[in-house]
This record gives C-alpha cells, sequence and structure tokens, in this order.
C-alpha cells in the first residue's frame, strides 16, 4: 500500500510499527519496547502493572506528533514510536475513554452549550455529533459528483460510498434492539426513537454510549488509515458486545490498527488471542 501524502505534502503513516517508553513510573529499570502488529494489539495483565499508563502515554505522544512533525522529532517524555513507513511525518489517531464520569472535575459541564452533556461519554458524543455532521457532508458531496459523472460505474461507486453509513446505523438498530430503541435515519445528528419518544444519546445507558462512541469513532474514520486507542473497552458493555467489538470495528475500518488494554477474556475471542501482549513481556 502506497504512503499516503496530505495536501501539505505530508507523509501520513499508516500505522504504528514499534512504541519504546523509557523508565515507565519515572523508574529506570522500567522500560519499555513494544512491537505492534498492523491490526489488532491487546495488552494485558495485572492490575497495577502499567496498562493505562502505557496507553495514556502513547496517546500523549500521538497528540504531539499528529499535526506533523520532523521526523527526527520522535522522542518526547521519554517516549519514542516508530511509523510504517518510516518516512511519516504524521499520523491519524483516535482515543475511546470507556469510563462515564461526571464533568464535575472541570468548568467543562458549565461552559457547555449543551445541558444534556453532563459525563465524559457525554462530551464524547457531543464532539462525535460534530465530525458525524462532516462525515455526511464529505460523502454526500462524493456521491453527487459521482452520480453527475455519466459514467455508469460511478452509479455502483456511490452505492458503495453510502454503505457505511447505512451499515452503521443498521448495526446501532441491532445491537440496541433489546431495549427497542433505533436511529432516527431521517435527521442528520444521531437521535434515537422509543416508543414513539424522541431520545439524545446522552439519554443511553453507558454501555449504550460507550459502544456508539466506537461505532460512530471507526464510522467518521472513513476507512482511512487511523490508530484507535481504548483502555479497557469492556467496561459497561455486556459480554456479547465484548466479544464482537473487534469484529465491528475491523468491519466497518479495516485500515485502522487498534491498540487496547483489557482485562476481559471475552474481548480476545473470535480468534485474537495472538494479538495478546503480556506487559511483562515488553518490559525490560
Amino acid at each position: 500500500m502506497e504512503a499516503t501524502k496530505d495536501s501539505r505534502n505530508e507523509v501520513r503513516a499508516e500505522y504504528i510499527r514499534r512504541i519504546e517508553i523509557e523508565a515507565l513510573w519515572g523508574r529506570r529499570h522500567k522500560h519499555i519496547v513494544w512491537d505492534l502488529r498492523r491490526d489488532v494489539n491487546i495488552l494485558s495483565g495485572v492490575n497495577g502493572i502499567g496498562k493505562s499508563t502505557i496507553l495514556n502515554r502513547a496517546a500523549e505522544q500521538l497528540d504531539h506528533l499528529a499535526g506533523g512533525v520532523d521526523v527526527n522529532v520522535r522522542d518526547l517524555e521519554g517516549v519514542k514510536m516508530t511509523f510504517y513507513p518510516e518516512e511519516a511525518t504524521t499520523i491519524h489517531f483516535d482515543v475511546i475513554r470507556s469510563f462515564d464520569r461526571p464533568l464535575f472535575h472541570s468548568n467543562l459541564a458549565e461552559k457547555m452549550a449543551d445541558k444534556n452533556v453532563k459525563t465524559e461519554l457525554d462530551w464524547q458524543l457531543y464532539q462525535l455529533q460534530r465530525r458525524y455532521l462532516d462525515y455526511q457532508v464529505n460523502i454526500g458531496n462524493r456521491i453527487i459528483e459521482l452520480l453527475s459523472s455519466g459514467n455508469p460505474e460511478d452509479q455502483q461507486k456511490a452505492t458503495e460510498v453510502s454503505y457505511p453509513k447505512r451499515r452503521f446505523q443498521d448495526l446501532a438498530d441491532e445491537l440496541f434492539a433489546e431495549t427497542g430503541k433505533k436511529i432516527i435515519r431521517s435527521k442528520n445528528e444521531i437521535v434515537f426513537e422509543l416508543e414513539g419518544e424522541q431520545l439524545l444519546p446522552y439519554r443511553l445507558s453507558s454501555g449504550e454510549k460507550q459502544m456508539l462512541v466506537i461505532l460512530l469513532t471507526v464510522l467518521v474514520q472513513d476507512k482511512q488509515p487511523c490508530v484507535l486507542l481504548m483502555d479497557e473497552p469492556e467496561v459497561s458493555l455486556h459480554i456479547e458486545w465484548q466479544q464482537r467489538i473487534i469484529s465491528i470495528i475491523r468491519e466497518m475500518n479495516p485500515n485502522a490498527q487498534i491498540i487496547l488494554t483489557t482485562h476481559s477474556p471475552a474481548v480476545v475471542m473470535g480468534g485474537w488471542m495472538d494479538a495478546v501482549t503480556e506487559v511483562t513481556d515488553i518490559m525490560i
């Protein structure tokens, strides 16, 4: 797969090949060297061994690098990353937070224009609603361009462009079917219908919010190469959702590199045992 260049002629990384962290928790003898797979990477280990710390340190480093940097500036705060391709200067990534804690610890809730946003999952959904609108505009423009080209083959391509959104809606309806919730497809924003009442996503259960955050995040990646980091995605999820989460993400964006931590055996079901790495195995 040829390296992607953006409008500024920067080379975008397809995935992370290696994460190195010096002195985890400030301890000189606790270094991390983790060689990653292109598709799925699952970090496991006992409580307190550093799974979340490793993921958070990686997310902080990606935040430094995402805007595009000199390829030689890859080692900030003791964290070094190796990309594929090696000459890449920028990378796209998303971080999904699993815990539905209140926003009371900051003044963010007070500044929100939408007073329905009260928790960390609400805040992620609020941001994703905006990205979802942008995504719909982009695919709408592509569909119009294809349909107006006059090329019969572009008719089929237009159907293919519209498919991921329909698949996302079908998945949401399927996953939430037990509680009777369905996405209202005539609306541009995410709104559910339940027994004739319109339901904003902020009124979903914690597990439903978390699943919706995952589905929306992957959808708006638009099947582009992207690193997706998740810390214990099984939190609040029904065991059947835990078992399906990786396969759903892979279906919606096969070009996403998944990096996650977990305590749940259910998450690795479905052929992902080989993707599991114990923290003790990458600690030197």
